[in-house]
C-alpha cells in the first residue's frame, strides 16, 4: 500500500505543479502590436442577434482591423449591421455548405473574399467576450516574428447549476494546463496568423471538407512544421449556459476524436490515471490517501484563482470561480466526469453543432441534416 500512496502523492503532485506553472508564466509586460492590413473573420448563424455587447468589446480593441462577417445568407442581423457599419464591416454570404461544417463553409467563403491589404488574420468566436487588449496580443508574437499561428483560449462563465459548474471544472483542468508551443493546438475562438502562413497551408483547401476549423489549422500547421504560439493571459471569458453543457464538453471531444484519434487517445489516458487513481484513493487508500488528494485540489483551485483574477475582469472571474467549488469539494467528481465525457465522445460519430448533424468518417464531413 506504502507505494501506491507513494505513487499517488507523485501524481496529485505534479498536478499542482502544472498549474503553478501555468500561473508563473502568465506574462505581465502583456506587449502589443497593431500593424495595419488586419482582417478579424467572424461566422455568424442566420438566427444572430447582432451580438451588441460583442461588437462594443471589439470596437473597444486596442488594434484597428477590418471585420469580416460571414453568413449563410440569411441573417437579418448581420446585413443591418453591414448597411450601418461601412467600411468597417464587410458581409460575406456562404450559402449552405454540403459535405462540410457550415461554420467552416463560411470561413472558406471569407478566406476568399480576402483583400490584397490584409496581411494578418484574426478568428473570433461570436459568444465570447474578448479583453481590449485581444487582437493586440495576438498579433504580437505574429508582428516580432516569434511565430506562425496564435492562439488563446477558453475560460467558461458557466451559469448557475451542477451541470454547467461541472463542465466548467472541466474545462478549467484544460485551459490551466502547461502550454508548450510543440504540442499546442488552436482554439478557433481566439487565433491569430499570417496572410502569408494561410497561403503556406493552403487554408482554404485544408479547410475543405471538415468540420472543425482550429482542429484542422492545427493539424495542418503541426504538419507543415509550423510555429503555434499560446498566448498564456489570452483564456478568454467564454459563456456556458446550463441547458446542454455536458452535450457541449462531449462535442468538444468528439471533435479531437474525429480529428485526431491518436490526441483523444492520449487525452483519455492522462484523464484516465487520475479517474482510477481516485477510485482507488476512495475505495482502498485510505484517509491519508483522499487527504493527498483534497490538499492538491486546494492547491491547483488556490493557483487556478490566481489565474483567473489575473486575465479575466472582475465580474467575470466571480462567474468562473463557480467552477473552482467543484475542484475544492469534490475533485473526484471532476476527473470522473472528464473521463466519462471523452469516453463518450467515443460512442458515436455524429456531431450536433449549429443547428445540423454532421457524421463523420476519417476526419470528414460524410453527411450533415438540418435539425428540424
Amino acid at each position: 500500500m506504502s507505494w501506491a500512496l507513494g505513487l499517488w502523492v507523485i501524481l496529485q503532485g505534479l498536478s499542482v505543479i502544472g498549474v503553478l506553472n501555468y500561473w508563473r508564466h502568465l506574462p505581465t509586460d502583456r506587449q502589443e502590436e497593431a500593424p495595419e492590413g488586419v482582417a478579424m473573420l467572424l461566422s455568424v448563424r442566420d438566427d444572430w442577434d447582432g451580438s451588441p455587447g460583442l461588437i462594443a468589446r471589439l470596437k473597444a480593441q486596442t488594434a484597428r482591423f477590418r471585420l469580416v462577417v460571414a453568413t449563410s445568407g440569411a441573417c437579418a442581423a448581420a446585413e443591418a449591421m453591414a448597411a450601418r457599419e461601412g467600411d468597417w464591416v464587410q458581409l460575406v454570404r456562404a450559402g449552405v455548405a454540403g459535405d462540410e461544417g457550415q461554420k467552416v463553409h463560411k470561413l472558406r467563403a471569407a478566406l476568399r473574399s480576402l483583400r490584397e491589404a490584409d496581411r494578418y488574420l484574426v478568428f473570433v468566436d461570436a459568444d465570447i467576450m474578448p479583453p481590449p487588449r485581444l487582437v493586440g496580443r495576438l498579433l504580437f508574437p505574429l508582428v516580432r516574428g516569434k511565430a506562425d499561428i496564435v492562439t488563446g483560449y477558453r475560460l467558461l462563465l458557466p451559469e448557475a447549476g451542477v451541470a454547467a459548474a461541472l463542465v466548467g471544472a472541466v474545462e478549467m483542468q484544460l485551459a490551466t494546463l502547461p502550454r508548450a508551443a510543440s504540442a499546442t493546438m488552436p482554439w478557433g475562438g481566439a487565433m491569430a496568423l499570417t496572410r502569408e502562413t494561410a497561403e503556406r497551408l493552403e487554408l482554404d483547401a485544408a479547410l475543405a471538407g471538415r468540420l472543425s476549423d482550429d482542429m484542422a489549422i492545427g493539424l495542418a500547421g503541426w504538419r507543415a512544421k509550423l510555429r503555434l504560439r499560446p498566448v498564456r493571459d489570452l483564456l478568454v471569458a467564454s459563456p456556458l449556459a446550463r441547458q446542454g453543457a455536458l452535450a457541449f464538453a462531449v462535442r468538444q471531444y468528439r471533435h479531437v476524436l474525429t480529428n485526431s484519434p491518436g490526441m483523444w487517445r492520449i487525452a483519455c489516458a492522462v484523464a484516465g490515471v487520475q479517474a482510477l487513481g481516485w477510485v482507488w484513493a476512495v475505495g482502498w487508500g485510505g484517509w491519508s490517501a483522499v487527504a493527498v488528494g483534497y490538499a492538491a485540489a486546494l492547491g491547483r483551485a488556490l493557483a487556478r484563482r490566481r489565474i483567473v483574477a489575473g486575465v479575466l475582469e472582475p465580474g467575470e472571474a466571480r462567474t468562473a470561480r463557480r467552477s473552482l467549488r467543484w475542484d475544492v469539494l469534490a475533485p473526484f467528481a471532476v476527473c470522473w466526469a472528464h473521463w466519462g465525457i471523452q469516453l463518450a465522445a467515443a460512442c458515436s460519430n455524429r456531431i450536433r453543432w449549429g443547428g445540423y448533424d454532421y457524421w463523420m468518417r476519417n476526419g470528414k464531413v460524410a453527411r450533415m441534416e438540418k435539425v428540424g
